[in-house]
């Protein structure tokens, strides 16, 4: 690691209290395993990640670290190279609103730096706001493409009942992100009350909003949550399809959509 990015990352994990390293034994794997099911309660059948791909991604010069707490894992992150010298993110998985997911990112970005890699990229669902604000703003990442029920049928807790659209991130490790416009705006997506309205695009600049809480809303009124799923699709993933970037997100949480 290049003593500034791999400073960064010692800086980030000591504040949360962790310690970040690279996993190599079977049994390390399995306790990454268990971590996965404890966030994201899985059908058996659809498992964030076996833990021979984890073997099999280490084995072959692949991203496979865990976050430590004394001895108790609390973070993972598993990811694969991909082309043009780039690290695909597959899973990452921590405690929220404690840090470690953060501590865990510079990590990983520290370890492609080391290695010549350029980009790192993973996909979000569109509809977590805490998750866009975090790729985001917290490590300026930007989505570049919106996939379409990119996983489709996706059983877990957090997933179930809804389509698996996503965003695909890409944090350029040797370029700062896109400033975003101030403006002026019209706004694509508004909330109102539970539920989004379709609003104006004929702008230069465009807002998209999100929900407060998708999670919440798939088990309390999934009708809303559906209606969130295809409003954000046609405006986010229609606007992106046509050209327009997203430079940003707002404290409102709203995606930032420019025209090229």
């Amino acid at each position: 690691m290049t003593s500034a990015e791999a400073a960064a990352a010692r800086e980030a994990a000591e504040k949360t209290g962790v310690t970040i390293r690279e996993l190599r034994d079977i049994h390390e794997f399995q306790d990454v395993y268990r971590l996965y099911d404890d966030i994201w309660h899985p059908d058996p059948r659809n498992a964030p990640v076996p833990v021979e791909l984890m073997i099999g991604f280490a084995h072959t010069g692949g991203y496979v670290a865990g976050a430590y707490e004394g001895d108790r894992l609390v973070g993972a992150s598993v990811g694969f190279l991909a082309a043009d010298r780039t690290l695909h993110s597959h899973v990452t998985g921590a405690a929220i609103g404690r840090g470690i997911g953060y501590a865990l990112k510079l990590h990983q970005r520290a370890w492609c730096v080391a290695r010549g890699l350029v980009r790192i990229t993973w996909t979000f669902d569109p509809l977590v706001r805490r998750n866009a604000r975090f790729n985001l703003t917290k490590l300026g990442a930007r989505p570049e493409r919106y996939l379409e029920d990119f996983y489709g049928v996706m059983a877990d807790a957090i997933n179930e009942g809804d389509a698996s659209d996503r965003l695909l991130a890409v944090w350029r490790l040797t370029e700062p992100p896109p400033e975003p416009s101030a403006g002026p705006f019209t706004r694509g997506v508004e909330v109102s009350g539970a539920r989004p309205v379709i609003g104006r695009v004929d702008g230069p600049v465009v807002l998209v909003g999100t929900p407060y809480d998708i999670e919440t809303l798939r088990r309390e009124d999934p009708g809303a949550a559906q209606a969130w799923r295809l409003a954000v699709r046609e405006v986010l993933g229609g606007l992106m399809g046509s050209g327009a970037r997203v430079t940003g997100f707002t404290e409102e949480g709203e995606y930032v959509l420019e025209k090229r």
